[in-house]
């Protein structure tokens, strides 16, 4: 029996375009041509997800700061329907969860989910978000 490999990869000039299909699929509302351009600009806060070498998922936060405060906010956060619940979503999380450990200067870490997508709000649940304010 082989192993199922998930790995996290670079977003480059070269791939990007299938970040951008990726989104398109999962994702119900469309991002703009200065969304991808930020997403090259991000670096470590940007990531494809690849299980055996098959894009299936995309991680994509900024920095924002405010009041002397800094936040990771993670813009999108997503895995085609049939990779969900194979560790794939964890692996993006814990990623971005080392990246704020190592930093230690950020106040804290937030996203927005539908009201309605149940999945996703216990799935982050898991790492430890709660719900702070629900926006219409």
């Amino acid at each position: 029996m082989t192993r199922s490999k998930i790995e996290l990869g670079d977003v480059t000039p070269h791939n990007i375009k299938q970040q951008k299909r990726l989104n398109q699929v999962v994702f119900p509302v469309s991002y703009n041509d200065k969304f991808y351009k930020d997403v090259l600009e991000a670096g470590e806060l940007a990531k494809l997800a690849y299980y055996n070498d098959t894009v299936v998922g995309a991680v994509c936060c900024r920095i924002d700061t405010s009041e002397n405060l800094c936040h990771l906010y993670i813009m999108t956060l997503g895995c085609l329907y049939h990779y969900r619940r194979l560790g794939i979503g964890t692996k993006m999380v814990e990623h971005v969860l080392n990246y704020v450990e190592k930093d230690r200067n950020f106040d804290s870490i937030f996203l927005h989910v539908q009201v309605n997508n149940e999945g996703a709000i216990e799935f982050y649940k898991k790492f430890g978000f709660e719900i702070v304010e629900t926006k219409e």
